[in-house]
């Protein structure tokens, strides 16, 4: 897939799994889990063990039936290792142009981690296909209605604050896209290999996403 290609299927799929794990193991049976779900979008995050061999393994186990993504990234050097090992997308808390211009130089989407309308704006004209806010959390469902009235144009995706029943705020507040992290992936369900109630909780999250495009419509 080309980077607009990746961009579309992202929208699409509507939410991110950010998994950020100690225990790397447990790792397919995790993201196994979240597919069957529904969720089709992982975000492997650099601080999980052995991360970049971890994305070429999911990579190579899921094939195109799932959307893997590196996260965590702080400089282009990790971007590049993550999308040799077959990332789709660089995730980075941080705005950084090298961090960009390294996904744009592989035709991979790039989402940059920004928190004030000055950052979302410069990320936008760096060439970000979608801007992180981050955390989100803090800032708020009204940060991102007071931001989209001047800047319509932007693709935003709220990481951080997003749970696994508002999501359609989120999406009625503006975003394009959901990052879900703590709220999906509770370290107490995965130490306790509960990947049934893992899989029962991403079910309830794309719910939650499928009610609000239904609501929409009607």
């Amino acid at each position: 897939m080309n980077k607009q290609e990746i961009v579309e299927k992202l929208i699409s799929n509507g939410a991110v799994a950010v998994v950020r794990m100690e225990d790397p193991k447990k790792l397919f049976k995790v993201v196994d889990a979240l597919q069957s779900g529904g969720v089709s979008s992982i975000e492997i995050t650099m601080t999980v063990p052995n991360a970049i061999s971890m994305i070429e393994k999911i990579c190579k186990e899921f094939g195109d039936s799932l959307l893997v993504g590196v996260g965590s990234v702080l400089n282009a050097g990790m971007a590049q290792e993550a999308i040799d090992a077959g990332a789709k997308y660089v995730v980075s808390p941080i705005l950084k142009e090298e961090i960009i211009k390294k996904a744009q130089d592989n035709n991979k989407a790039v989402m940059p981690g920004c928190f004030t309308p000055t950052e979302i704006n410069l990320a936008y004209e760096l060439g970000a296909d979608i801007i992180k806010v981050f955390p989100a959390d803090v800032l708020g469902i009204e940060f991102f209605k007071g931001v989209k009235a001047p800047m319509p144009h932007l693709k935003l995706m709220p990481t951080g604050g997003v749970t696994l029943t508002n999501a359609g705020e989120w999406f009625n507040a503006g975003a394009c896209a959901v990052g879900v992290g703590s709220a999906l992936l509770d370290k107490k369900v995965i130490n306790e290999g509960n990947y049934s109630l893992l899989k029962s909780n991403a079910e309830l999250l794309m719910n939650s996403i499928k009610n609000y495009y239904a609501n929409k419509k009607n």
